[in-house]
């Protein structure tokens, strides 16, 4: 008999690499610059329906010239607009689709997660036109969340139209939903850093190279239709050394208090809005009423309020107003977000982190504005859990990368706090209520670098060929204990078969079965078989393809050389869990430090 689903040595040597690459890569490249088209494409046309919902609502009037909150007088409309635009948020969710809700980034996620990496028309439709209502009547909310999840719905529809598996869809998704991210921001890198941070639970170059072509072209095509620069030029902050960025993270480290607390108030806040009797569709009015009420304290807390950052940025904003600012953005922010309207968190999180950061360096070497900016950062990287796309964000921002270490190492203060502090972010949380558990964390995979040969028992115990099976059913029935399954070889040692304990009870059953032999009896039956040089994740992919549990390992001649059942497969996941857990201290003398060496 010849066994099945044999590998060579050598063929299977040939087959590994560093990585998964194939040729395909290009075709999901080619495809990603079409969503990166469609990326860019939305986030220009969710900007101009942000600044026509502004101007209808604040000046009466048709226009695309973004509109500046600050400017606006406190008035009985000012109170009543954001409930006025929360029914209609409510309404389009009620009867259009309730992926519309929240900020965006956490449905992203859960269409990556569960949803096979699929979105709907409506998403890619309605999500920006009740985003553009709720930030045109006045809500604190950001256009980012909104375009990735408006970026990845064109990215996922386009993806649909063709034949492929989920993981290139989702690399699509990934790719339309950074592309909208560069095009509102003009952040490429950080984009990037973004999806492999947060969307792509991935690093491969499938997924990779996609994006950032995606990313790239989107680059290319947003000076045309948004602007050329940085969205909020800066001049070069001043170096300030050692001392910098011990104050750096310090600053950094306040923010992930700062961000803590907020992701813990906003959840209380959703906690609290589920204990109403009134149907979730009026919590966006209801959130909207805080809002206009906090807006007659200060206008400035409205909106997008990139004027605003532009103000904390030159380092113009008293203490002050920035005080207030601080007080009454967190509080309408907090509560317009946990009803449950449609809005992104990430300029919300710079504008915070930068007013405190920025009330922190009216006392701090350099100017108000490098410590505001040095807040965003700590704020973003704390909250999202992305302290390289927070650290690349803000130098994108601003175009001054001079400042990246001390951003680097706010980003790092910040993103300790919230791991050690909080279990899950402001993004993930509301995944896990919904009863889905992720893991940010990216590891080695042991199943992908141990061979066959480090788990598998060795010596094997097998059975001849010339045993009839009335001997083999005495063998497996006698008082000894007893494997599941032998290996049957012939008289030179060659593995011909198993000969599981089941199928012997199974051939007894048969005619002249007592006196067939194993050899005979196994002879047509199929077996697959592992190679010691083989990974132990290849050979699980065809262990679990056949629903087989034990499995003979075999050396070029056919010989078995050892048995790979499902309990060395655990003894795996049992090593990683050493790696991670067992701690010792090498000796530096000693005739075990020499031994080592």
């Amino acid at each position: 008999m010849t066994a099945t689903s044999r590998r060579a040595p050598q063929s299977a040597h040939s087959r590994l690499g560093d990585f998964t690459a194939d040729p395909r890569i290009l075709t999901l490249i080619a495809m990603a610059l079409v969503c990166g088209l469609g990326g860019v494409f939305g986030a220009w046309v969710l900007l101009k329906l942000i600044a026509l919902a502004s101007n209808l609502v604040w000046h009466g009037r048709i226009s695309t010239v973004p509109v500046n909150f600050e400017t606006l007088k406190p008035s009985l409309w000012m109170a009543l607009a954001p409930a006025v635009g929360g029914i209609v948020i409510g309404l389009i969710a009620r009867f259009g689709t309730e992926k519309i809700r929240g900020h965006g980034i956490p449905e992203a996620i859960e269409a990556i997660l569960i949803g096979g990496s699929r979105m709907s028309a409506k998403v890619a439709v309605l999500k920006p036109l009740s985003s553009a209502i709720a930030i045109g009547t006045g809500g604190p909310f950001g256009a980012e969340g909104p375009i990735i999840m408006t970026g990845g719905a064109i990215g996922s529809l386009f993806a649909q139209r063709f034949h492929l598996s989920s993981a290139e869809r989702k690399t699509l998704l990934v790719a339309g939903a950074v592309a909208g991210m560069t095009g509102v921001f003009g952040t490429p890198i950080a984009a990037v850093l973004l999806a492999v941070e947060l969307l792509l639970f991935e690093w491969k170059p499938r997924s990779f190279l996609p994006v950032t072509a995606a990313v790239l072209v989107a680059a290319a095509v947003r000076p045309f239709l948004l602007g050329h620069g940085p969205l909020f030029p800066a001049a070069a902050h001043p170096d300030l050394g050692g001392t910098g960025l011990l104050l750096a993270l310090g600053v950094g480290i306040v923010a992930g208090l700062q961000s803590g607390l907020l992701t813990t108030l906003l959840y209380k806040a959703e906690d609290a809005f589920g204990k109403l009797k009134l149907h979730w569709m009026w919590w966006p009015a209801l959130g909207g009423l805080a809002v206009g009420v906090g807006g007659l304290f200060d206008p400035s807390a409205l909106g997008v309020g990139y004027g605003v950052i532009g103000d904390l940025l030159a380092g113009r904003m008293p203490v002050d107003a920035a005080g207030r600012l601080l007080l009454v953005k967190a509080v309408i922010w907090i509560i317009a977000l946990a009803s449950g309207t449609s809005g992104g968190v990430l300029a919300p999180l710079l504008m915070l982190g930068g007013v405190l950061g920025a009330i922190e360096g009216h006392w701090l070497p350099g100017g108000a504005g490098y410590w505001a900016l040095i807040g965003m950062a700590g704020m973003m990287s704390g909250t999202m859990r992305a302290p390289l796309t927070g650290s690349l964000f803000a130098c994108e921002l601003t175009g001054d990368f001079t400042a990246l270490p001390a951003l680097l190492a706010a980003s790092g203060g910040a993103y300790t706090v919230t791991v050690l502090l909080l279990k899950r972010s402001i993004l993930t949380e509301k995944i896990a209520r919904r009863g889905l558990h992720l893991t940010r964390e990216y590891t080695v995979d042991l199943f992908r670098i141990m061979r066959v040969r480090d788990v598998m028992a060795a010596p094997v115990d097998t059975l001849p060929a010339a045993m009839t099976v009335e001997a083999a059913v005495g063998f497996f029935t006698d008082a000894m204990k007893r494997h599941k399954s032998y290996p049957v070889v012939d008289e030179a040692g060659r593995v011909l078969g198993l000969a599981a304990r089941a199928e012997i009870l199974r051939w007894m059953m048969e005619d002249d079965a007592k006196d067939r032999t194993l050899g005979e009896a196994v002879l047509g039956e199929p077996m697959l078989t592992a190679d010691p040089d083989e990974l132990v994740g290849e050979l699980v992919e065809r262990m679990v393809d056949c629903d087989l549990g034990r499995i003979p390992v075999l050396d070029p001649d056919g010989r078995p050389v050892g048995l790979v059942t499902r309990k060395d497969l655990l003894r795996v996941h049992a090593r990683q869990r050493a790696l991670e857990a067992d701690r010792e201290a090498a000796p530096l003398f000693g005739a075990r430090a020499k031994a080592e060496a």
